[in-house]
């Protein structure tokens, strides 16, 4: 009996190995692939040889099952690189995409990666992890795409890093279009989602899910544990659009906008950390619209921002709302968060505007307040005196206070006792983390907050609760971010630092070469005082050009026939004294006509602008993050700095910041600023103008509309300090009072005058 128990044991032994064998098939050409897709069983791991594929277009497509997935995936994690035009699509059951590097191009179609082939072929249990996307992002803004495209239900995208998408369109995007998409309950989970740049317009969105066609459809999509990092496309890093959605244990860090339930209902904001900094008024926390949705334990550290970009923003809806605009908030629960150093943390019927009656059509009013929506058991704590933790923009009735403390007065507009003023004292816990150092268990208890039974770090509330969103005591070595939480085994987003190399140039030739040889970050020393150059300088990388006499700038005279510099994407120019000379017939600064893919900057210091035809011309598309010219002289040029050509009035501009100091315009014969933004858009910074201690004289002639600064559109405007002499114009400049932009101590003489609108306005976008 003994030998055939141990026989017996054998056979099932070597059966149940033969059962789940890997059969493992190396590929390396894409025809290769395509016959390994097409005959995959369960349990098939297909394997991509290292190397890079260019101009590929994968469908993979199979039927698995949960014990025996197929798999694409790289030989090695990272040596697998898809590049050119090039996407990937999945469709049918247990399926995982893994290990691949897609860089260095962009998607010939609408996605990079879609969990469908077609409609008859959807991914179901479906999954992509441990891959990258970097930069690959299409050739012009304009065109739209989406990085991921989630269709069919119970799909997962996890520990991927993505990063760099500059381009129209949401990074990912969840679609509900259908019934086999609905009720879908995607997992979003654990993913690095890097640094995605300022997009100068809407659409800019890391995470949809969801449209306002489909906005009232349930998802289920869970978004948890996942890191962004600097997200500063638009307003909305994320933008629920749809039922049901639960976002947890995510980390928001210096992204500039906020997690925005922007339409849908009933969806869980839970346990979410959300830092900002001391430099920025962007940075947001959550925006509320709709009905039903619980948001706890978060935690909000040195958030800046306001309006629609506050620490928490509940809006305004319109009556009788139509899907695409905002409907009213009710029967929201606001409960146990913590806001840290956030000085005015809550901002109430957010988007209210009657005043605007005589710009806007009735149907786009925002008079719906709040209703049936509670704060409760949250801490307000700044360190040095904040006596308005409450901005309201309309009567706040709508809305219940029970049980809030902060460490100062509350001398908002809106009191309650509802909102206390406590002692309080906190301890610094690890960077950016600080708690209470003892526990108030005096908490209100709600209808269902029983329901809240652990807090942000998932420590119990049973037995002992605090108010806010952390129960003490913390454990110790508790830290908000450990970034090997987040994305792939095998890749770092940390670029290795170097010190920049000095090139010495000495004549036109030189220059020249400098400019071929250096790389990123280098720095090319003038010499010689004075060089003639011919050709037009490219700028695809940042270099810097400055003059070896700092008591004498060098000259650098331009008789390029277009432009003297080239700006193309990823360009970023500094000037530092020197004086460029143009021949009257070219520009001192072009982008690219097309292909403007990504941000490129301008920075001017102590240097000399003279004798151009323009001092910057860009194209539609293209953008610049930041121009900067200080302790400069402009002069003798037909026109000035050209912001001007996103005339579609799509909300979209072409410079996200402009900073103009201590600088002389002299003898510009149009505008010295042409700044555009059109289209009554809410989804953006919407452009920064700082305009400050400028001299500007005989300019202006030939500007039409005889304007010597346009600024039309533009959010954030500071024009203080200026002299304005002898300038042939009627207007200075038109400064938007309802944003708070006013005239502040500038002199005039002979140069017409500012003008203050309160209402600007401006075409609808929908």
């Amino acid at each position: 009996m003994k030998f055939y128990y141990i026989l017996f044991s054998l056979f099932f032994l070597l059966t149940s190995c033969d059962k789940n064998q890997i059969n493992t098939i190396l590929v390396d050409n894409e025809n290769a692939l395509k016959e390994a897709i097409t005959n995959a069983k369960p349990g098939d791991e297909i394997v991509l040889k290292e190397g890079t594929y260019t101009n590929i277009e994968i469908q993979f497509f199979g039927e698995g099952s949960k014990e025996n997935p197929i798999i694409l995936k790289a030989e090695t994690p990272g040596k697998v690189f898809i590049e050119g035009k090039s996407n990937l699509r999945i469709g049918g059951k247990y399926l995982i995409l893994k290990d691949l590097y897609f860089r260095n191009g962009y998607t010939p179609t609408k996605y990079v990666i879609r969990f469908k082939i077609d409609d008859d072929k959807i991914a179901f249990h479906s999954k992509v992890t441990n891959c990258v996307i970097e930069e690959f992002t299409q050739l012009d803004r304009d065109d739209s795409d989406h990085w991921i495209e989630f269709w069919g239900q119970h799909n997962e995208l996890s520990n991927n890093y993505i990063a760099g998408k500059s381009n129209f369109g949401p990074t990912i995007m969840v679609m509900l279009k259908g019934n086999e998409h609905i009720n879908n309950h995607h997992q979003i989970i654990s993913n690095h989602f890097g640094p995605r740049p300022r997009k100068g317009g809407p659409h800019g969105e890391t995470i949809q899910i969801g449209d306002s066609g489909t906005s009232m459809t349930p998802s289920y999509t869970k978004v948890e544990n996942n890191f962004f990092e600097r997200c500063n496309g638009e307003v909305e890093i994320i933008s629920s659009k749809s039922n049901y959605n639960n976002f947890k244990n995510n980390v928001f860090f210096e992204s500039e906008g906020s997690l925005v339930l922007r339409h849908g209902n009933y969806n869980t904001i839970n346990g979410n950390v959300f830092i900002g900094n001391d430099n920025s008024k962007f940075i947001g926390g959550i925006r509320v619209i709709n009905t039903g949705h619980w948001i706890t334990n978060n935690y909000f550290y040195k958030l800046k921002g306001t309006e629609f970009r506050a620490p928490i923003a509940v809006m305004n809806g319109i009556p009788k709302s139509p899907l695409n605009r905002y409907n009213q908030v009710t029967d929201v629960v606001v409960a146990h968060n913590s806001w840290i150093e956030c000085p005015t943390p809550w901002f109430l019927s957010v988007g209210s505007n009657i005043s605007k009656s005589n710009v806007l059509p009735a149907t786009e009013i925002r008079s719906a307040r709040p209703e049936r929506t509670l704060f409760a058991n949250n801490l307000i704590y700044n360190s040095t005196i904040s006596e308005y933790p409450i901005y309201n923009y309309d009567t706040v009735d709508g809305i219940s206070f029970k049980n809030n403390i902060s460490n100062n007065k509350n001398k908002s507009e809106v009191s309650s006792a509802g909102i206390l003023k406590q002692d309080i004292s906190v301890s610094k816990i690890s960077e950016n983390l600080y708690a209470t150092t003892s526990n108030n268990s005096n908490v209100y208890q709600g209808f269902d907050f029983d329901k809240i039974k652990t807090d942000l770090f998932g420590a119990s509330r049973i037995s002992k609760n605090n108010i806010g969103a952390i129960v003490n005591p913390v454990s110790k070595g508790t830290i908000l971010i450990d970034k090997t939480k987040y994305g792939t085994t095998w890749f770092s987003s940390e670029k290795e630092k170097r010190d920049p190399k000095i090139h010495n140039v000495f004549s036109a030739n030189e220059l020249s070469q400098a400019f071929k040889n250096a790389i990123s970050g280098d720095i090319i020393s003038l010499q010689s005082t004075d060089i003639s150059i011919s050709e037009t300088v490219t700028i695809n990388k940042e270099i810097t050009i400055t003059s070896a006499n700092k008591n004498r700038k060098a000259i650098i005279n331009f008789t390029s026939p277009i432009t003297a510099f080239s700006m193309q994407p990823k360009g970023k120019l500094h000037l530092q004294n020197l004086i460029l000379n143009g021949n009257g017939n070219q520009n001192a600064f072009t982008t690219l006509d097309k292909k403007m893919s990504k941000a490129y900057n301008l920075f001017i210091k102590d240097s000399e602008i003279q004798n151009f035809k323009s001092v910057l011309e860009v194209s539609k598309g293209s953008f610049a993050d930041t121009i900067m010219v200080s302790n400069s002289l402009i002069k003798n040029c037909v026109k000035g700095i050209n912001l001007n050509k996103e005339t579609n009035d799509g909300g979209d501009y072409n410079a996200e910041f402009v900073l103009i100091t201590n600088t002389t315009f002299d003898s510009v014969s149009g505008s010295v600023l042409d700044y555009y933004r059109g289209g009554y858009d809410e989804s953006t910074i919407g452009g920064n103008l700082v305009f400050k201690n400028n001299k500007v004289t005989n300019s202006g002639k030939s500007s039409s509309e005889s304007i010597l600064i346009k600024n039309r559109g533009i959010v954030n405007v500071d024009l203080e300090s200026n002299t304005f002499s002898n300038n042939p114009v009627k207007i200075i400049a038109i400064l938007w009072g309802e944003k708070d932009q006013k005239p502040v101590d500038n002199f005039i003489q002979n140069s017409g005058i500012i003008e203050v609108v309160q209402n600007l306005k401006l075409k609808l976008m929908y």
